[in-house]
């Protein structure tokens, strides 16, 4: 199989992008651990964090806070040759601010399969864990799937999207991989990397924005240690997290939590901008002011973020053509 193009390149449509991510979470099935994708059972992990950089700054609106933690904390984790533990990142925000996006960038310039990876696995409560009764059999096979895949390849991924929708008390048979034991289960884990998505703490993260952007503070002064706190109280109040009583939090496991801003105007904008580009088109004023005007913008009076983001905006550019 040729290898995927590594450096900074144009990105195909971000749906298409995105859709990679709900295809390879489909694709694992829990109740087996064998790897059926030929050359790409040796570990491909091949890092270009040049590559990534460059497209994270191209190509992520608005999100300063977490371009920077996730390159730092992916380029000390990985130029450790020797780590203590797992690199642990937890991802918080409002719908359609680049969660997703990142990750999939990350996987792209981890591995040189990508999302296709054998050594990125994606999980979905939805899709893998969609009935609560068997919480049990689940936490089983999800053991038994983490320590089989990082005695097959030490530099794994996992990618755990919908926090806000995983079973509580399923994210817990993880704290033994999350932590500094030298062993677990006879498995080397240290080389692995954590990855958490959800929505929790987002409605948090916008009040804060909105805070500073009525104070006439420039956005990019609002810190990550403002966040932190308000992001951290309200997975710990959330009853339907993944991390409800699971000791990640309380243990302190997560080497980051990643905030994603709410995106402005003026950041649809250049998403709108970015994805005319990948189809090849030349910048339309009328189209780009037809997605914006067919945008909602929050709160009420000041009509600053947008209540989805980037999300809808390459399928409302196909509308406005």
């Amino acid at each position: 199989m040729a290898a995927v193009r590594r450096g900074c390149r144009p990105w195909g449509s971000l749906l298409g992008l995105l859709g990679l991510v709900s295809a390879a979470a489909a694709a694992w099935d829990l109740t087996s651990l064998r790897c059926n994708f030929g050359a790409f059972c040796e570990c491909d992990f091949r890092p270009d964090f040049q590559g990534l950089e460059c497209d994270l700054a191209q190509h992520l609106a608005g999100q300063h806070l977490a371009r920077a933690l996730v390159v730092k904390a992916l380029k000390a984790f990985v130029q450790d040759p020797s780590p203590t533990k797992p690199l642990v990142l937890s991802l918080h925000g409002w719908t359609g601010t680049g969660k997703s996006y990142v990750t999939s960038l990350l996987t792209h310039y981890l591995f040189r399969g990508g999302l296709r990876s054998p050594h990125v696995h994606h999980f979905s409560p939805v899709i893998h864990f969609p009935n609560p009764g068997h919480l049990e059999r689940y936490k089983k096979d999800l053991k038994s799937w983490v320590q089989g895949n990082l005695t097959a390849c030490s530099r794994s991924l996992f990618l755990f999207d919908e926090m806000d929708k995983m079973a509580p008390g399923l994210i817990e048979v993880l704290r033994p991989f999350l932590g500094s034991s030298w062993v677990v289960y006879g498995t080397n884990y240290r080389k692995a990397i954590f990855i958490f998505i959800s929505n929790t703490g987002g409605e948090q993260i916008n009040q804060l924005v909105l805070e500073a952007w009525r104070s006439r503070r420039e956005r990019e002064e609002i810190r990550v240690q403002e966040l932190e706190p308000v992001i951290s109280q309200a997975v710990l109040d959330n009853p339907n997290h993944g991390f409800w009583h699971s000791g990640i939090m309380e243990e302190h496991l997560l080497d980051a939590l990643v905030p994603f801003l709410p995106l402005q105007r003026h950041h649809v904008q250049h998403c709108v901008l970015n994805e005319l580009a990948q189809l090849g088109l030349e910048p339309r004023d009328e189209v780009v002011q037809a997605v914006l005007d067919s945008t909602t913008f929050f709160p009420e009076d000041e009509q600053l973020f947008s209540s989805n983001g980037c999300k809808t905006v390459a399928s409302r550019i196909t509308f406005f053509l």
